[in-house]
């Protein structure tokens, strides 16, 4: 038995139409980069300024400066001198194998960028949990942030803006800022309504329910959206070193290139170190925060 070809094979767009729509979008971002693309730049010239004077603060801080107020900063968060032990001798580690400045470099871009997430991220999640069309109008928007693969957003971010710190910033931004967005939500959407109804016969207002009773009762789950932000803008420093982002992203994709396996080994593992100790230390506030809500000490 044999089927009619419209049923056997699917029906394609032919080549020329294809070709003439690749090539008209194509040429309408090319117009669109070249026409606005200095404008846009300038628009993220203040951030460039205030990521290029932190990498300079960190470079030229003596090193054992350093160690000490992330031991300390890390010691207050945790409450743990085994973590702050840990954070010593990782950075001392990191710094005697040669690491240090593409360390700060790419603590700098790390600490921006979350920065930048949670500035955005925490209010884009307080309006979904305001509001279902917000909801589901953003929810949409996440999904394709989170599932479409870096190297294709990073296309037309480097049309737009060539390559550099900025470039770099915006895509990191873009892959790590779904976790503090959902998790917001999801933390401000899951407190105790009768709390809510308690506050507001109390006489508070939606500003005061929001910032006095909804934010710190969702704190837990806004930390472990801010502790997933970090690791993922760490996932994004190997692939933002394509694009002239300076770091330990940029030594291992040269060992990739040249097959350097101790070049790649060392700052692989200098990335985890980072990675494990921005982790223990969001978790271990996270939990504080939790403990203090509860009520226990």
């Amino acid at each position: 038995m044999s089927f009619p070809t419209w049923l056997t094979e699917f029906p394609e767009l032919d080549r020329d139409s294809l070709l003439w729509i690749r090539r008209t979008l194509d040429s309408a971002y090319r117009d669109f980069s070249r026409q606005y693309g200095d404008t846009i730049e300038s628009f993220f010239h203040p951030l460039l300024s205030f990521l290029v004077g932190f990498e300079k603060l960190l470079l030229s801080t003596p090193w054992w400066l350093v160690i000490g107020v992330l031991a300390v900063l890390s010691f207050a968060a945790s409450r743990s001198w085994k973590l702050s032990l840990s954070v010593i001798i990782s950075f001392f580690l990191i710094g005697y194998f040669g690491m240090w400045e593409d360390t700060m470099r790419t603590m700098s871009i790390i600490l921006v960028s979350t920065f930048v997430a949670i500035v955005l991220g925490v209010p884009t999640g307080i309006a979904m949990a305001s509001s279902n069309r917000v909801q589901r109008i953003v929810t949409p928007l996440l999904d394709i942030m989170q599932t479409m693969p870096a190297f294709v957003y990073l296309i037309p971010i480097v049309m737009l803006l060539g390559i550099g710190k900025i470039p770099g910033l915006i895509a990191v931004v873009v892959y790590a800022i779904p976790p503090v967005i959902r998790l917001t939500n999801l933390g401000i959407r899951l407190v105790d309504k009768e709390v809510l109804e308690a506050s507001t016969a109390f006489g508070a207002n939606s500003f005061q329910r929001l910032f006095g009773v909804q934010i710190p009762l969702a704190m837990p789950n806004i930390m472990a959206g801010i502790n997933q932000t970090i690791m993922m803008a760490l996932a994004m420093v190997v692939i933002a070193s394509m694009i002239g982002v300076k770091g330990l992203g940029q030594p291992v994709l040269k060992s990739i290139t040249n097959q350097y396996f101790t070049l790649g080994l060392l700052n692989g593992l200098a990335i985890v170190a980072l990675a494990i100790i921005f982790d223990r230390v969001t978790q271990s506030y996270a939990k504080r925060t939790q403990q203090h809500l509860g009520g226990s000490k």
